[in-house]
């Protein structure tokens, strides 16, 4: 009897997973399918392929050359048969996507819904991270990156800019007093990134140059926090227009030392795998995102 593509599929999920209990959930199955798959898997290629234990799985020496194998053939026919898809102008598959958490809720989705719409097959998967990840170690597809990008073997598409500001809610100005000059800021509570390190130099014009190294009473390693802190009126704050553009027309956040503050973008570019073809799944995404954004009123150099 020859391996199935459904015995292949339940190898590599219980592997990702780290359990047959969620691989059954991922692959809508019951456990006992998948674990029915795994043992006719093994039985065919006669060999252990996981070591059962009552609390984990691991991979034997053989199931980690298999697993290779079998992930190269499961990718091999998810693009056949998106080629497949894209012959019919449908572009399909699944395409995993990851950006810190951010620009995921605030950019990336309030789109899903317009792709979606135009793109159906096409299955998304969004994984968010503060941290930059391994896209191979991750399976990711596509990943987002705000700032200077590091030397990568990773392709980069850019996809825009967005300017970063010093803000701070009303109620905490009201209450700490409105800074009027850079040295004032000495005197106030200021929030910043535990890493990486540069996220703390503010574009602040100053007697001893054009940024501004602050020393956070708050540090956090989402940006997302430090608006949340600052909406709370935890203090004086350095974000990104993408995510505070509504904030700042709604009046909950206002910008301080704007007179002081140099026009400072962060690039936004999209990275992937440099050494594949570009799949028509993510020529969509990319394409939809990068259309969308310059659309942006923050992405706009006059907002």
């Amino acid at each position: 009897m020859k391996t199935t593509l459904d015995e292949l599929q339940a190898f590599t999920t219980v592997v990702d997973t780290g359990s047959i209990t969620a691989a059954a959930e991922q692959l809508a199955q019951t456990a006992s399918g998948v674990s029915r798959a795994l043992s006719r898997l093994e039985d065919k290629l006669d060999v252990t392929l996981l070591r059962r234990t009552t609390r984990r799985l691991e991979l034997t020496e053989e199931g980690e050359a298999f697993l290779a194998q079998a992930r190269r053939i499961l990718a091999q026919v998810e693009e056949a048969e998106e080629q497949m898809a894209l012959r019919r102008q449908k572009p399909a598959g699944r395409l995993r996507v990851n950006a810190a958490s951010p620009f995921m809720l605030h950019v990336l989705v309030p789109l899903v819904t317009g792709f979606r719409e135009r793109y159906p097959e096409i299955e998304l998967e969004l994984h968010s991270s503060d941290q930059i990840i391994d896209l191979i170690e991750h399976r990711t597809d596509i990943a987002i990156r705000i700032g200077t990008l590091r030397d990568s073997t990773l392709h980069a598409r850019p996809l825009g800019s967005s300017r970063i500001r010093v803000l701070a809610c009303p109620d905490y100005l009201k209450l700490r007093g409105t800074p009027k000059r850079v040295e004032e800021l000495s005197d106030h509570g200021l929030i910043g990134f535990t890493q990486p390190e540069s996220l703390n130099h503010w574009p602040l014009r100053h007697a001893q140059g054009d940024s501004l190294q602050i020393t956070p009473s708050i540090k956090a390693s989402s940006g997302e926090t430090l608006r949340q802190l600052a909406l709370a009126g935890a203090g004086i704050v350095c974000l990104s227009d993408f995510m505070t553009q509504a904030d700042r027309a709604a009046g909950r956040l206002v910008q301080v030392l704007a007179a002081d503050t140099l026009e400072v973008r962060q690039p936004i570019h999209a990275v992937y795998y440099r050494n594949t073809a570009l799949a028509s799944r993510i020529t969509c995404f990319l394409d939809y995102v990068a259309g969308c954004l310059k659309q942006q009123a923050w992405a706009q150099r006059t907002s």
